[in-house]
């Protein structure tokens, strides 16, 4: 299956998207910040990273930044507990703008398996190579 990274501030959101991944077999790293999470890019190949919005020190969106700048088809999905409803006093929609700079998918915190599993199966199903249709030799 996929090599993933996760990179969230929260033990607890790190701790539930990896047991839902491996239980999907997926393969699993896990990072705290941002620094973090880019060192482990640098040294490793993923299929696919979770990046959280807000964390201290370097943020999922300069993250994506520089993961973007070295590997601009790598899958993103960004997470974020922030509130997305729309109000006259509220914060803009981290999460739309997320996937506008380049994020494929994003999902709000607290989500459910089924959400995220889907996220991730549309993500690399996405990043595949289509397969050539054997009776006519096209793809």
């Amino acid at each position: 299956m996929a090599n993933i990274l996760i990179v969230d501030d929260d033990p607890a959101v790190q701790i539930t998207i990896r047991l839902l991944l491996e239980r999907a077999g997926h393969h699993v790293t896990v990072a705290g910040d941002g620094h973090k999470g880019l060192a482990l890019f640098e040294a490793s190949q993923f299929d696919l990273l979770f990046l959280d919005i807000f964390m201290p020190g370097m943020d999922g969106l300069e993250t994506m930044r520089h993961i973007r700048a070295q590997q601009p088809a790598i899958p993103i999905i960004v997470i974020s507990g922030r509130s997305t409803t729309p109000d006259a006093y509220a914060e803009p929609d981290f999460l739309k703008m997320a996937t506008k700079l380049g994020a494929v998918a994003s999902l709000q915190k607290p989500f459910r398996a089924d959400a995220l599993l889907a996220a991730v199966n549309g993500c690399l199903d996405a990043g595949k190579p289509e397969e050539p249709d054997v009776s006519t030799g096209r793809r």
